[in-house]
């Protein structure tokens, strides 16, 4: 098993903080090891049908415990949160570790019954730091999510990814309670694959599936809420100038990305027309990770005259921002002065896959991706 010790670190500190933490993050990316690592007092599974008979009458099950309480599946009774926030209030001997594979349903109600009292930790697949700066090209290729990337062989990998795709579609969004057909969602996430790292025109995409826009943004919010997808947000200042006011649209895990894109191995990824994007989204994926933002507090920032920069976030009271490039030795361009001076940037980072931090003008600097700490280095 692979170790994960900047997550369990972090939970560890809200666990000691807050009577509640959350786990959220996509099926089969660890929450269920990763929590049996606190050594739980009591578990339940909601998916096991004996786990959730016993929670059918919560109360009767709940309140005579005493410990960490884990509660897996937690989106299938989401009826439990008052329950809860009258037991961590009445009951100073329970804590409760709840995970969740669909975040925004059980972000609303969980904040509105435990606020104040729940703290929540996105999980996502391993870290750079979990596998080893030096296996980073594994990790693009078959992405984070544990099995795949454990697996013997790529092809191997390749097949538990194309498994993992149709069990979401056929069984994991009907249990959401979403009626969508699975072929109908698959061909939309096929296309989305093709806006990867592109800025997204919801209704120019609308035309091209043959349906509205409000259809585009309900399967957008599915696969958002499911850990599918990043929906990174433009950031807007009164400069004066035309900026891009429309989000950039990511698949969040790499490995599910050329799976879907028939990306059988390293050599297809290098021929591949979707090898800069792919790299693009795999390189913010980890440093989004590293600086740990919440998805609504980072950024990208673009003009319509090409000046950009692919992810901006504030932190300590400073601006700081990372723009990604496929290269063997990235340069400074103009449009990176442009960010320094209208983002008023105390550092610029540019990642790259080669293997020498340097200088390329006053706070701006190449960083290796294999130099992308699990949490983020500040000058």
């Amino acid at each position: 098993m692979i170790a994960r010790p900047t997550d369990k670190a972090i939970l560890r500190n809200l666990m000691a903080e807050f009577p509640v933490t959350a786990i959220l993050g996509p099926r089969q990316c660890g929450k269920t090891t990763l929590a049996r690592e606190f050594a739980a007092d009591h578990y339940f599974d909601l998916e096991n049908p004996r786990d959730a008979a016993m929670l059918a009458e919560p109360q009767l099950a709940l309140e005579s415990l005493s410990g960490l309480i884990v509660i897996d599946e937690v989106q299938r009774a989401q009826n439990l949160f008052p329950l809860i926030r009258h037991l961590v209030d009445t009951r100073r001997n329970q804590r409760y570790l709840i995970l969740g594979s669909a975040s925004r349903d059980l972000l609303r109600q969980s904040a509105e019954s435990l606020a104040g009292r729940i703290a929540f930790h996105e999980l996502g697949g391993f870290r750079l730091g979990d596998i080893g700066t030096n296996h980073w090209r594994k990790l693009w290729l078959r992405g984070g999510l544990p099995r795949s990337y454990t697996a013997r062989t790529d092809e191997l990998s390749r097949q538990w990814r194309e498994q993992y795709v149709a069990t979401f579609l056929e069984r994991d969004i009907p249990q959401l309670g979403i009626t969508i057909p699975a072929a109908t969602l698959r061909r939309f996430w096929l296309m989305l694959c093709h806006y990867h790292g592109q800025v997204l025109n919801h209704s120019e995409f609308a035309r091209s599936f043959g349906v509205s826009d409000m259809t585009v943004r309900r399967y957008l919010d599915i696969l958002e809420g499911t850990f599918m997808v990043r929906l990174l947000q433009p950031w807007h200042v009164n400069l004066g100038k035309r900026l891009i006011k429309r989000p950039k649209l990511y698949v969040r895990d790499s490995g599910l990305l050329h799976a879907l894109l028939a990306i059988r191995s390293s050599r297809d990824l290098t021929a591949h027309n979707k090898l800069g994007a792919s790299w693009e989204g795999f390189a913010l994926e980890v440093a989004a990770r590293a600086i740990g933002k919440r998805n609504e507090e980072s950024y990208f920032w673009g003009t319509h005259s090409g000046a950009e920069v692919d992810l901006f976030w504030q932190e300590r009271g400073r601006n700081w921002a990372i723009e990604v490039k496929y290269a063997d030795a990235p340069r400074f361009a103009p449009s990176m002065a442009s960010a320094l001076k209208d983002l008023d940037l105390t550092h610029l980072w540019v990642i790259y896959p080669g293997d020498r931090a340097y200088p390329l003008a006053d706070n701006v600097s190449t960083l290796p991706l294999a130099a992308v700490k699990d949490r983020w280095q500040y000058p």
